[in-house]
């Protein structure tokens, strides 16, 4: 038995050390936002913030994980830059299929918590690897303007 911190709660978890948190969190906690993509950490579609930072959840371990705070896309609206994120996401009308949009969100919060006013040279650097099938990549850009200029 494993103990997590998920979204601001502590949590018992029943799992292998070296199941990918993805596994944990879609398989034995019912969080379901997070997806899977590619199960290699090229797409993005995973993305969960582990201590503050944008993780690729299908290729890190539980072990990995060990006491840091894990956020996902259940949990990004409780944060400030977060919930701006989400907002903005609606407001332009990011998604289309909307697959990797948890990944994108979790991705977009992260570069804010850090870079409140990112150029578009920032944004692209840091939305790199987060790929979007529906090619919305205008749309993000101008959704994560929208939640800077919010905050």
């Amino acid at each position: 038995m494993s103990s997590l911190s998920l979204n601001g709660r502590p949590v018992a978890v029943d799992a292998d050390p070296s199941t990918p948190l993805l596994w944990v969190l879609r398989d034995h906690l019912q969080l379901t936002g997070t997806k899977f993509g590619c199960g290699a950490a090229q797409c993005g579609a995973c993305t969960v913030h582990v201590n503050g930072q944008p993780t690729r959840s299908c290729v890190t371990p539980l072990s990995a994980v060990g006491d840091a705070p894990v956020r996902t896309i259940e949990g990004i609206g409780a944060d400030r830059v977060g919930a701006a994120v989400q907002a903005a996401w609606v407001a332009h009308d990011v998604a289309q299929c909307g697959y990797c949009q948890s990944g994108q969100v979790m991705a977009a919060t992260a570069l804010l918590q850090s870079t409140p006013r990112p150029t578009d040279a920032q944004i692209d650097a840091a939305m790199a690897g987060q790929l979007c099938r529906c090619g919305t990549y205008v749309r993000i850009r101008a959704a994560i303007h929208a939640a800077a200029a919010s905050l």
